[in-house]
């Protein structure tokens, strides 16, 4: 949920970002915590193609962890991080609609323990504490076969999720995708989103969290929730879930950009997607 574009436009009731988190506020190349390095190379967009995820706007980059070290990775659709292993790892599959998974999954049956940040820079606010606490317990309020912990504090090494800040000054976040059965550790919250709601924040929280435990964005295919829905991403590579209607479904949390005015619960379809996964 990068922001990439950061589509911000005045849209009836209020102003919508389309950004990554819905894709975290939509994408703006410049919101991830991420330091561009040099441009993708052409083979690595052919991979990115081939896994049917938009190569537009893709990044190579640095990602700020909460150290203060940094990993190489690449960034595609604003908010979502894969390393070359990864890259190389996944795998296409067939699709025809709606809400969509990675070939990546996280072990079921077992405890997730998340730990927020609170050291230094990188440390959550108050308000994004409050979020996070919401966003676990959106997590727990399903009927999966997965359990969710929540502390707070600076030893993030033993705990499988860690939530921290990146003051960029932009709105959103980052995540990646589960590898060898567990999920993606580092999830990245822009600085900007102090700006906005708990709700908001709790919006962005939980649609990061499900990109570490493989879920894509919901129109991926189209990105109209960022206001692009004349652009396709092909017909197939990420993986149909079962019970999910076609066509756009405006109250995914996991679609590609999200407004001010999230109320940051699932959707009915996203509760029947994790249902069906896990």
């Amino acid at each position: 949920m990068k922001l990439n574009k950061l589509f911000l436009f005045l849209a009836g009731t209020g102003i919508i970002f389309t950004s990554c988190e819905k894709e975290e506020l939509t994408t703006t190349d410049e919101t991830m915590a991420v330091e561009t390095q040099s441009k993708v190379p052409q083979s690595v967009l052919d991979q990115i193609t081939a896994l049917h995820f938009n190569p537009e706007g893709a990044e190579v980059g640095k990602v700020l962890l909460p150290d203060g070290s940094f990993e190489k990775t690449y960034i595609v659709e604003g908010d979502i991080i894969l390393s070359a292993d990864q890259l190389n790892n996944l795998s296409p599959s067939n699709i025809t609609d709606k809400q969509y998974r990675t070939n990546n999954l996280v072990s079921n049956n077992r405890t997730i323990n998340i730990i927020g940040y609170t050291g230094g820079s990188q440390a959550l606010t108050s308000k994004q504490r409050t979020a996070l606490q919401y966003a676990v317990a959106n997590y727990n309020a399903l009927n999966i076969g997965l359990d969710f912990t929540l502390t707070f504090g600076t030893n993030y090494t033993p705990y499988d999720i860690v939530v921290y800040q990146t003051n960029n000054g932009q709105a959103g976040g980052v995540a990646g995708f589960p590898s060898g059965g567990n999920p993606y550790k580092y999830v990245q919250i822009f600085n900007g989103m102090e700006n906005y709601s708990v709700d908001t924040n709790e919006h962005v929280m939980t649609h990061e969290i499900g990109h570490t435990l493989g879920m894509r964005h919901t129109d991926w295919f189209s990105r109209q929730s960022c206001g692009q829905s004349g652009e396709s991403a092909g017909s197939d590579g990420a993986v149909h879930i079962p019970g999910t209607p076609t066509g756009y479904d405006a109250t995914s949390v996991m679609l590609a950009c999200f407004s001010a005015s999230e109320d940051g619960e699932f959707g009915a379809n996203d509760v029947t997607a994790f249902e069906y996964l896990y």
